[in-house]
């Protein structure tokens, strides 16, 4: 019985997907629910089980087609059914010529013998000589180590001043042709190795001048989505700056029983989606999205978070947010992104985000302006933390500064709205007593 391997559904507003590549070849065995082919779709890859144990018998989709759902990809047979399975024969062994039933077994080969009179007029007559190869066998120590082949700086007798050269820039002194008397490497000779033309780059020399690459679905997708919203949304982008001081400082005293008890490290994640709920909770218009002259106000809040993987920037939904704990976050957040970076994001972790948290300063940021996620309104991106010098209470004090930056849709968040939003999430984050008052 034979059945067959089909696109599944992908998703709201997907309706075809390329095939990426087949993690089976025609003829191998694959288990029931095994991956046997990958998809890629506008959002995400997504691999494809086999429905039953079986053999792969037929691929109807190569590798770089494009499929739509419901398409034919290839066919599974079950095992004992349409396909044999090939069972390794037993090795018959040679029959043993026989004559008049007797068997012909080869006769021992007989050592010949070296009589002890021959071997004594032998060591009389002959001197016992130890050549090197004879000393290097008979010595155990010797069979052990044997004797590395001298370098060129070893070999040589180098002025102090090459050989400093040559230590610290790490030069291979065999590479090296000398200037001097026998051949000798001089410092000159290191200075103009060191002074030459660079050589071209690996890329260069392995792919040539240029490369050309087809673009993923995933990347042109979000180079259409990143246009998109350049020139349908109004964006505008204001600043401000957070003290780190008081959540370093809680995390650090806090750190050891948050973990012993919840399993996972307190991080700066938590603190920033706690502080991003309570301003969207005041300021609704940055969870609301616009749908022709329409505005949607949404009350709840799944808060994207971008996540790098190899293959592209992804955006994974956190949902719910205001109903989960620091633990919670930290759990769900490391859970979503392993998947993000292990490529098992499904459609559903994509979909349903009200509002973006960017974090370029784990790549070490220092300012940026992220752009929408559309149709979201809002967008925030942290960046890294530096000591500067700042002014408290009249006295310049050295502090961990992080610079915040949100982005939003100008169309139906106003300048006091922004402003005003992101001065709360500095007070929470500064603060962040105020967390757990619900201020």
């Amino acid at each position: 019985m034979s059945e067959k391997i089909v696109v599944p559904v992908l998703g709201e507003s997907i309706t075809e997907a390329t095939v990426a590549k087949w993690l089976k070849n025609t003829g191998d065995a694959v288990e029931a629910d095994e991956p046997i082919v990958e998809l890629e779709t506008d959002k995400v890859n997504l691999e494809v089980p086999s429905p039953v144990k079986g053999i792969l018998t037929e691929i109807n989709s190569k590798d770089g087609s494009v499929v739509e759902v419901g398409a034919l990809l290839g066919t599974v047979s079950e095992i004992g059914s349409a396909v044999a399975v090939k069972k390794k024969e037993p090795k018959k062994e040679k029959p043993v010529q026989k004559e008049d039933n007797v068997i012909k077994l080869d006769p021992p080969k007989k050592e010949p013998k070296i009589f002890e009179e021959e071997i004594k007029k032998k060591n009389q007559n002959e001197p016992l000589v130890l050549t090197d190869e004879v000393i290097a066998e008979e010595t155990p120590k010797a069979k052990k180590e044997k004797p590395k082949p001298k370098t060129n700086i070893e070999s040589q007798t180098l002025s102090p001043a090459v050989r400093k050269i040559v230590v610290e820039n790490k030069i291979d002194i065999n590479s090296v042709q000398g200037s001097g008397k026998d051949g000798r490497v001089l410092k000159g000779d290191l200075i103009n190795l060191m002074g030459a033309n660079p050589q071209p780059s690996e890329r260069k020399v392995k792919y040539g001048q240029e490369e050309r690459i087809k673009m993923t679905r995933l990347r042109q997708t979000i180079a259409k989505r990143l246009k998109q919203a350049q020139e349908n949304a109004a964006l505008l982008t204001t600043f401000n700056e957070v003290d780190m001081t008081n959540i370093m400082e809680m995390r650090k005293e806090n750190q050891q029983d948050f973990q012993s008890r919840y399993g996972i490290k307190l991080g700066f994640m938590s603190f920033f989606v706690k502080a991003c709920v309570v301003a969207l909770k005041n300021f609704p218009a940055v969870n609301a999205e616009i749908d022709g002259d329409e505005i949607i106000y949404k009350n709840y809040y799944n808060l994207s978070f971008a996540v790098g993987t190899e293959k592209g920037l992804v955006v994974p939904v956190l949902r719910d947010a205001d109903e989960l704990s620091f633990a919670d976050i930290e759990k769900n957040i490391k859970e979503i992104s392993e998947k993000a970076r292990d490529g098992k994001l499904t459609i559903e972790d994509l979909q349903g985000g009200t509002f973006t948290i960017s974090n370029g300063g784990v790549y070490g940021s220092m300012l940026s302006t992220p752009i929408l996620n559309l149709p979201q309104s809002g967008v925030l991106g942290m960046h890294n933390i530096v000591e500067r010098p700042v002014v408290v209470d009249g006295e310049i004090k050295i502090r961990p500064i992080m610079y915040l930056a949100l982005s939003y849709d100008h169309r139906i968040i106003d300048g006091k709205e922004s402003v005003s939003f992101l001065k709360m999430v500095k007070e929470n984050l500064e603060d962040p007593r105020r967390l757990f008052l619900d201020i």
